[in-house]
C-alpha cells in the first residue's frame, strides 16, 4: 500500500519561505553599494560587476556620486590609454549595430579584448531610451573577452552619452584594448565622438543620397574611411558605384594633419565580405599616425577639448542648480515670450543675479 506524500502546510510553505528570503539576499546585495576602494580593485582585475557599478555612478546624475566617480576615474587614469579606440557613426538603417557584431567577432577570434559602448537615443518626451543593443548583437555579447555596455544618449549633443569620455578610461584600465563606440546617428554634433576616438568610420548605405549630401561636409571631413554596407546580392554593383563616387569627394578635402589619406571601401557584414580587410585597414592607420606621432598628439587635442567641454558642462549645470536663479527663472522666461525683455537682456539679468550670488 502507498503511503501518501506529506501535505502539511510547513511542508507547502518552505519552498515559498525560502524563495523570499533568497530574493530579500538578492535585493539587499544589489542594493549594498560597494566602497571606491573595492570598485578600483574590481576594475583593475578585470571585473565586469565592478566596471558595470562604476560606469552608473559615472552616468548618474546623484550629486552624492560625483565625488566617488572622480576619485575612481582619477584612480584608473594611470593604467588607461592603452587602447585603440574607434568611432562608428551612420545615417538610421545602415546596419551600425550588425557592422559592429561582426567587426568585434572578427577582433575577438584575434584575440583581442573589445569593450563596446552602444549609445541609444533618448526621448525628447518621456527621456527614456529602448537600450536594445545587445538584442541586436546576440552573438557578440556571447563571444570571449566582450563587453557591451548600452547607454541612452540624454541631452548630450551628438548621441554620445553624457560621460560616455570617462568610461572609455574605465574600460581601458579594466583591460580592454579595443574601445568601439556607436553613435545614435548622423548629426552635425557628431564632433563629440570624433573628439574621444583614434579612428573615426562612417558607414554608408547606397540610396542614401540626400542624408549623404546634407552631411557631406560635416562628416566626411571628419571620417577617416567611409564604408558602404549591405554589398550583397543585388546591391553588389552599386555599391561599387558608391564607393567610386565617394572615393572622388575624399579626394577634395584638405590632407589631414596625421597624413592619412581616407579610404572608401564596400562590406557586408551580413556575410562578413570586407571585414577582414576593413580591420587591416584600421590597423595601418594606427601603424601610420604612431609612426608619424600624430597618435599623441590628436589624443593630447582630445584632452585638451574635454576639459574645456567639462568646465562648461560644469558650469551649465552650477547655473541652472542656483537657488536665486531657480526662483526667477521661470518669471524672466514668461517676461521674454511676453516681449516684456529681449532674450539677451533678459540673459544678462540671469547671469548678473547668477554672479551676485556667488560673490
Amino acid at each position: 500500500m502507498k503511503k501518501d506524500k506529506p501535505n502539511s502546510a510547513e511542508n507547502q510553505d518552505s519552498p515559498e519561505i525560502f524563495n523570499k528570503t533568497v530574493l530579500k539576499k538578492i535585493q539587499q546585495a544589489r542594493m549594498a553599494q560597494p566602497s571606491t576602494e573595492e570598485l578600483i580593485s574590481g576594475i583593475l582585475a578585470g571585473e565586469i560587476n565592478a566596471l558595470s557599478r562604476a560606469i552608473t555612478l559615472i552616468e548618474s546624475s546623484n550629486p552624492n556620486h560625483f565625488l566617488k566617480a572622480n576619485e575612481i576615474i582619477n584612480a584608473c587614469l594611470p593604467h588607461a590609454n592603452q587602447s585603440i579606440r574607434i568611432g562608428i557613426t551612420g545615417v538610421p538603417g545602415v546596419g551600425k549595430s550588425t557592422f559592429i557584431e561582426a567587426l568585434g567577432k572578427h577582433l575577438s577570434n584575434q584575440g583581442k579584448k573589445i569593450a563596446v559602448l552602444t549609445i541609444d537615443p533618448s526621448s525628447s518626451i518621456s527621456h527614456g531610451s529602448i537600450l536594445g543593443d545587445k538584442t541586436r548583437m546576440e552573438e557578440l555579447v556571447k563571444a570571449p573577452h566582450v563587453y557591451v555596455r548600452p547607454s541612452a544618449s540624454g541631452e548630450t549633443l551628438g548621441g554620445v552619452a553624457r560621460k560616455t569620455r570617462e568610461t572609455i578610461t574605465l574600460c581601458e584600465a579594466a583591460g580592454f584594448d579595443t574601445i568601439i563606440i556607436e553613435t545614435v546617428g548622423v548629426g552635425q554634433s557628431e564632433t563629440a565622438v570624433h573628439s574621444m576616438v583614434d579612428f573615426f568610420l562612417l558607414l554608408q548605405i547606397t540610396g542614401a543620397g540626400d542624408e549623404l549630401q546634407g552631411i557631406k561636409r560635416g562628416i566626411m571631413e571628419m571620417a577617416d574611411a567611409i564604408v558602404i554596407n549591405k554589398s550583397d546580392g543585388d546591391n553588389i554593383q552599386k555599391t561599387a558605384l558608391a564607393k567610386t563616387e565617394l572615393g572622388r569627394a575624399l579626394h577634395l578635402f584638405p590632407s589631414k594633419k596625421s597624413a592619412w589619406i581616407p579610404i572608401a571601401t564596400t562590406c557586408s557584414a551580413k556575410t562578413n565580405e570586407g571585414i577582414i580587410e576593413i580591420e587591416q585597414m584600421i590597423s595601418k592607420y594606427i601603424e601610420q599616425t604612431k609612426n608619424n606621432g600624430s597618435f599623441d598628439s590628436k589624443r593630447a587635442e582630445q584632452n585638451e577639448f574635454w576639459l574645456l567641454e567639462t568646465i562648461n558642462d560644469q558650469l551649465k549645470h552650477h547655473f541652472y542648480s542656483n537657488t536665486e536663479i531657480q526662483d526667477i527663472l521661470e518669471k524672466t522666461k514668461k517676461a521674454v515670450q511676453n516681449n516684456e525683455y529681449s532674450p539677451f537682456a533678459a540673459a544678462q539679468l540671469l547671469l548678473e543675479t547668477y554672479f551676485k550670488s556667488k560673490t
